[in-house]
């Protein structure tokens, strides 16, 4: 018989003496406990600023070559991940297989929890074959603990594979830090409740998610200084945004930006580049294909 894991070395692990009798504490001095480790989180996600911005260059890159960004994770990890991927269509109208977030037990983990299977390095490697991944795709692991064997076996492949590997974990020297290209390691101290990942690690994990996904759209030319204008229009409030927009691209009245959405095919950069140059939709077209889609160069 095996002698029982000890993972007690691990930050995530850790009992955290910030937040000792925690029970005994009246509510506001609890809350104030939860409140003052979170404040360590930015901190934590500060540190490695470069690490991430090197991802976003990376990704971003593979993205232009015709790839794909994967997110693989278990439990929070795996949810954060699924989470950030699903965010992606509306918010920059990309296609959902751009961004595939990839948890273990599938997508009854999502509302359930399903434990054994994160212990599984073989099905991190099955479930992201299963999505088609080759060596021109990005994987992205994300363990708190930066030992998940199912995101291990999934980084095991995409390096097989010979494709850009990358991770987020919240604990200091991990077996999955020391597998990827990239690894951010975004280490916020231990956790209120000892153990709970979906405290400090799982704030840490989103926002280090949130800057990759949007970073990487920024350099797509999915943002035009700090609005999202590939968003599709598709009902009353998002009509309403693209039309202030394209009044804020172009410098043009309300009027004018409804034309110009319309008149575009409800294509709001197009829109955006025809109302600021005063030309027709195919000259638009045309101007934003010669400039990768951005619309910065293309109204320059």
């Amino acid at each position: 018989m095996s002698s029982p894991i000890d993972l007690s070395a691990i930050t995530t692990e850790q009992i955290n003496p910030a937040s000792a009798d925690l029970d005994a504490l009246p509510t506001a001095e609890m809350l104030a406990v939860f409140n003052r480790e979170d404040r360590r989180v930015a901190e934590a996600v500060e540190r490695v600023l470069p690490r991430i911005a090197e991802a976003v260059d990376a990704i971003a890159e593979v993205m232009r070559g015709g790839g794909r960004l994967f997110y693989s994770g278990a439990g929070t990890s795996g949810r954060l991940g699924v989470l950030d991927a699903s965010e992606c269509p509306p918010t920059f109208n990309v296609p959902p297989e751009l961004v595939v977030g990839v948890i273990a037990g599938g997508d009854y983990a999502l509302r359930n929890a399903v434990e054994g299977v994160e212990d599984d390095p073989r099905a991190g490697a099955v479930d992201l074959r299963a999505h088609g991944f080759s060596s021109r795709d990005a994987l992205v692991g994300i363990a708190a603990s930066g030992r998940t064997p199912y995101v291990l076996g999934a980084v095991e492949e995409a390096t097989r594979l010979g494709a850009l590997t990358a991770c987020v974990v919240c604990a200091e020297k991990s077996e999955l830090a020391a597998r990827v290209r990239i690894p951010i390691e975004a280490v916020a101290g231990p956790e209120v409740i000892t153990g709970s990942t979906r405290l400090k690690s799982g704030t840490a994990t989103k926002l280090v998610l949130n800057m990759i996904s949007s970073g990487v759209m920024v350099k797509l030319g999915y943002v035009y200084s700090n609005l999202m204008v590939n968003v599709q229009p598709r009902n009353e409030k998002l009509v309403d945004r693209a039309q202030r927009i394209i009044m804020a691209v172009a410098g043009v009245d309300r009027e004018r930006a409804a034309e110009a959405l319309e008149a575009s095919g409800r294509d709001v950069r197009t829109a955006a580049v025809m109302a600021k140059l005063g030309v027709g939709r195919d000259a638009a077209v045309q101007r934003l294909a010669e400039c990768g889609g951005r619309i910065r160069e293309a109204i320059s």
